[in-house]
């Protein structure tokens, strides 16, 4: 990896705005005492060259030198120290030493999947003790900017601590432009390997000046605005194209390759799920001899594919695919079931199957992907009878993952509009999906499963436009760990910081499990499109003092606030006959049991709300207590109708019902609890965590409308 020289990189770096040190370079110790002459102590000296890539490590750099002179004193002893230690220098660089300051790292580094990657905190030494930095994708717009030195656990030292003087936040926010805007060095550098950073960058009252420059990985001379390979830098970047996919989720015909006459394989199993939902339009095997497969007609291959067929499945070993898709001319979307590609080391083999699809003029969903689901296209992955058509979207790398939110979902409730696995995405990628569902009328909501997304940069641009609220699940994180890097910027980047701040910039909700993710996805369903805020305050209101103080506890972790009741809202509670022996705070402590008044729930919060507002207002329930006192579901879900009611009378108010230990309750009481509230437009939970994480991203959405 090339490591170029420090006056050669902050000569760069000057071009693009960034305020570097007066200098000048020469080739050995007798030179500096001249050259450095011109200089106004106090002075630097620095070596430079091949071995010198972290310098203070090596004593290639001493400061506070007070004249020209002693600066060629210390190159002298610099250059018989480096010697020792068998490292020749190239030469020498001698700049005027800068006051001193807030120290702060400024880098960039190219993401596998994103592209460029911005980071910024806390500099010099303390970069590697603390690790307090905050990362951006690039471009970066200027409210970006001043939001990554608002997360920094050392802000403080930049606004003046114990007396200090506050710095130039301006000036900063200058160099992280210069560095991660639009236009500026991080695009400059996409496409390459490289890895940059200013460190540090000392910040005063009077602005902000680099005083080291490191750059490795790429050659100069780059024109401004230019990568490596002479494209324009683009801000957006996108890639995505925008297809119609109308008949991939409603084809006219399907044809599955891959089905035997003489034992059960994937093939049949595909044809018997499409035999079992009554798939309306033409349902064709493809098999070299056959007229007919378990009772569905044959055709040979899918050259030999009807024109009404839009459709095709192909589930054979890996190393026939790519001549099954080269005939599926005039076919508009072939998927491949198969695996045993990129995912199984074999990435020649999946670029032949992908040559072979462009070829063909088809379009590739895959490999190693389960299909397509659609009640109302008629499309399906998985047994049993198909869902009810909703308006969810989902586009997941994971078969099993799919088929399993699917599942989940639709038990408790959810309906799904779309939903596409897409596997290696080697064509068809999940921001291409994104695009299409922003524009779906059927679409309101969409979650996300991924992995490696492929096209990292186009799905950044499609989630910073679109619309609809995005949940997303990210897998093998951890796996992947953090990139190999010469500098301290690659070593502080991870994929985990890389997707926090893909959320921050675009205003998706990431998740960290299955649960969490459907949770999530039923939340968007029935609440967003309420009018209700992206404030932090949350009322949570229900049974037992204990339970409402851990509840405090989970709702501050996730960023949300328990605003207290003001005085107005108190003495209406009063006379409620709220408050004996319990206190009237947020969290409420109401009386919710099978003795309890169902509507006392409506009341106390149509009280509280007429005096102050709360845009989120989680009712919780404990449901064990329903059949310890009581010995009937009856009055339980009288209390899920009531919150129903509620949500009914307040419908720019997200409502959620969180009902703690329904484990309890005989069988078949939980789902008609959750089905009475999502009757009344209420999502159900049943712990606190999982309703925070709901609430917390319903107003983040929000946020971004």
């Amino acid at each position: 990896m090339s490591n170029l020289p420090e006056h050669v990189v902050k000569a760069w770096v000057s071009g693009f705005g960034v305020s570097v040190p007066r200098g000048v370079t020469v080739p050995d110790p007798g030179a500096v005492e001249v050259a450095g002459a011109e200089l106004t102590p106090p002075l630097v000296v620095k070596a430079y060259g091949p071995g010198l890539v972290h310098k203070s490590d090596s004593g290639a750099v001493r400061l506070d030198l007070s004249s020209a002179a002693e600066a060629a004193g210390a190159a002298a002893e610099m250059l018989a120290a480096l010697t020792a230690q068998r490292i020749v220098p190239d030469g020498f660089l001698v700049e005027e030493q800068s006051a001193p300051g807030v120290e702060v790292i400024v880098g960039a580094v190219q993401d596998p999947a994103f592209g460029p990657v911005l980071l910024v905190g806390l500099g010099g030494v303390w970069t590697e003790v603390l690790h307090d930095t905050a990362l951006r994708l690039c471009p970066v717009t200027e409210a970006d900017a001043r939001e990554m030195l608002d997360e920094l656990r050392g802000k403080a030292l930049l606004d003046g601590f114990r007396g200090q003087p506050a710095i130039d936040r301006d000036a900063l926010v200058k160099v992280l432009l210069a560095v991660g805007g639009a236009d500026g060095i991080a695009e400059t550098l996409s496409g390459t390997p490289a890895e940059f950073e200013l460190n540090p960058v000392i910040c005063r009252p009077d602005g902000a000046i680099a005083v080291d420059a490191r750059l490795t990985g790429a050659d100069l001379p780059l024109s401004r605005g230019m990568s490596r390979t002479g494209e324009a830098a683009d801000a957006g970047h996108a890639t995505t194209q925008r297809s119609d996919f109308g008949r991939l989720f409603a084809p006219r015909g399907i044809a599955v390759v891959g089905a035997s006459t003489k034992k059960a394989n994937f093939g049949n199993m595909f044809l018997g799920f499409y035999r079992a939902v009554g798939f309306a339009g033409r349902l064709v095997a493809v098999h070299p001899s056959a007229t007919e497969i378990d009772g569905v007609p044959c055709i040979a291959s899918l050259a030999d594919a009807p024109e009404d067929i839009d459709y095709a499945l192909v589930a054979v070993p890996a190393a026939q695919c790519p001549d099954v898709v080269r005939l599926a001319a005039h076919i508009p979307y072939v998927q491949v079931m198969s695996g045993g590609f990129r995912e199984m080391g074999e990435p020649e083999l999946e670029q032949r199957l992908l040559d072979a699809a462009q070829q063909a003029g088809t379009r590739l969903l895959g490999p190693n992907c389960m299909g397509v689901y659609s009640p109302k296209g008629g499309q399906t992955f998985i047994g049993g009878e198909p869902g009810v058509p909703g308006q969810i979207a989902v586009v997941s790398q994971s078969g099993g993952m799919a088929g399993e939110i699917i599942k989940v979902g639709e038990h408790r409730g959810l309906r799904f509009s779309k939903v596409a696995t897409v596997g290696n995405s080697a064509d068809v990628t999940p921001a291409e999906l994104l695009t299409y569902f922003s524009t779906d009328p059927d679409t309101t909501a969409v979650g996300l499963y991924l992995e490696d997304p492929r096209d990292g940069r186009g799905l950044f641009a499609v989630l910073k436009d679109v619309d609809l609220p995005v949940a997303a699940l990210i897998g093998g994180r951890s796996r992947q760990g953090q990139r190999a890097a010469a500098s301290h910027t690659g070593g502080m980047v991870s994929d985990t910081r890389v997707w926090s701040a893909l959320a921050e910039q675009t205003g998706i909700s990431i998740v960290t499990s299955q649960d969490d993710l459907i949770g999530v996805l039923d939340f968007f369903d029935l609440h967003a499109h309420r009018k209700a805020p992206g404030s932090p305050e949350v009322l949570v209101i229900g049974p037992s003092g204990g339970a409402s103080v851990l509840a405090a506890d989970v709702f501050d972790t996730a960023g949300l606030e328990l605003t207290a009741l003001p005085e107005g809202a108190r003495e209406a509670l009063l006379r409620l006959g709220l408050g004996v022996g319990s206190s009237l705070a947020n969290p409420l402590e109401i009386p919710v049991g099978p003795r309890g008044k169902p509507d006392l729930i409506r009341h106390a919060v149509t009280a509280i709300l007429e005096a102050t507002s709360y845009a989120d207002v989680v009712a919780h329930v404990n449901v064990q207590s329903f059949f310890t006192y009581g010995n009937s579901a009856d009055p339980l879900i009288a209390y899920a109708h009531a919150i129903g009611e509620l949500q009914a009378a307040l419908p720019d108010t997200r409502i959620t019902l969180v009902t703690r230990n329904a484990e309890y309750a005989p069988a078949g009481v939980e789902d008609a609890v959750r089905a009475a509230a999502r009757e009344g437009g209420v999502p159900v939970y049943r712990n606190m965590e999982a309703a925070a994480v709901a609430v917390a991203a319903g107003k983040t959405f929000s946020r971004k409308g």
